[in-house]
């Protein structure tokens, strides 16, 4: 027991682009000030958002940009930042890992055993924030969807505000169909009481589990720079005409001079002004194969 308690505990946060994850690691941010945590954040862009977004509230936060870190060419990086974490943090309570929303979380156990770093961490936790909206509009389509519930010791249905008891029985009903012991708790912008690194929780066994291709045939990101001209509401409007390819939009305008952070997923489109002042930049994912329509927002997004 004490061999265990001297470990750095894990909580490794999954969830489908949109649920949720990053305004979920904000409010533990929130609830866990007193608390020495580090936060990992990997972002499957090249560009790094979400990382900066947690940082305003908690200054010990490594990124890990430009894939999954469950995938064969972000793997390498990943296991030195977990190296390293003692090293640079020191003592620490805990380690919160927001994975990227296309990851597999399954073979994170094995990864800590094969890299003899489960000598310094134990995982304690898996937690997928699901939004009902997107989950069942794409868990048929995108089998990492499903992958992370299995994975998974704790679901986290988010935005229940927006949702009706119907949908979210369904939802509930759709988890515990993939995952039978899967706990499942409710919360409104992230904010739930959840204990992250619960020593008695029973993670389930994921067999078979391999890292990802370095490309996933399904997804494509791309970053880039928009128009002086483009501003939120005709974002809005022209996103409507490609929703159908277009799985996240996030990043930040300038209109009028003023920074303003866009964040679209199949969940909905949000605005809200930046923090701090912020270069115009936008990452885009899409389906893997561009259709003209994805083509011509891109042309029209950066002209």
């Amino acid at each position: 027991m004490s061999q265990l308690h001297n470990l750095i505990p894990i909580c490794l946060v999954t969830g489908f682009l949109g649920a949720g994850k990053t305004t979920f690691l904000k409010a533990i941010t929130r609830h866990h000030l007193q608390r020495r945590l580090v936060y990992l954040v990997n972002e499957f862009s090249p560009r790094d958002i979400d990382g900066a977004i947690v940082s305003e509230s908690n200054p010990d936060v490594v990124s890990v940009p430009g894939g999954s870190i469950f995938c064969k060419c972000l793997v390498t990086e990943f296991i030195s930042q977990l190296q390293s974490i003692p090293v640079r943090f020191g003592a620490i309570e805990g380690l919160v890992i927001e994975a990227s929303g296309m990851a597999n979380p399954g073979v994170m156990a094995s990864m800590l055993r094969e890299t003899r770093l489960d000598a310094q961490y134990r995982l304690a936790r898996i937690i997928s924030v699901i939004d009902p909206g997107s989950f069942h509009k794409l868990r048929l389509t995108l089998p990492n969807i499903n992958a992370q519930i299995i994975a998974s010791d704790l679901a986290l249905i988010n935005k229940t505000d927006l949702y009706s008891k119907a949908q979210i029985q369904a939802t509930e009903d759709a988890l515990r169909s993939l995952n039978p012991g899967i706990q499942i708790l409710h919360s409104v912008h992230g904010d739930a009481d959840v204990e992250l690194f619960e020593a008695t929780a029973s993670l389930p066994v994921v067999r078979d589990a391999a890292l990802a291709p370095c490309r996933d045939p399904l997804y494509a990101t791309v970053t880039l720079t928009p128009g002086a001209g483009i501003d939120p509401e005709n974002l809005r409007q022209r996103l409507q005409e490609v929703e159908s390819d277009i799985y996240r939009l996030k990043g930040y305008l300038r209109p009028n001079g003023g920074s303003v952070y866009v964040d679209y997923s199949k969940a909905g489109f949000e605005t809200r002004p930046a923090a701090t002042a912020r270069l115009p930049v936008i990452v885009l994912i899409h389906a893997g194969a561009p259709t003209p329509q994805t083509r011509e927002f891109i042309a029209w997004l950066t002209a």
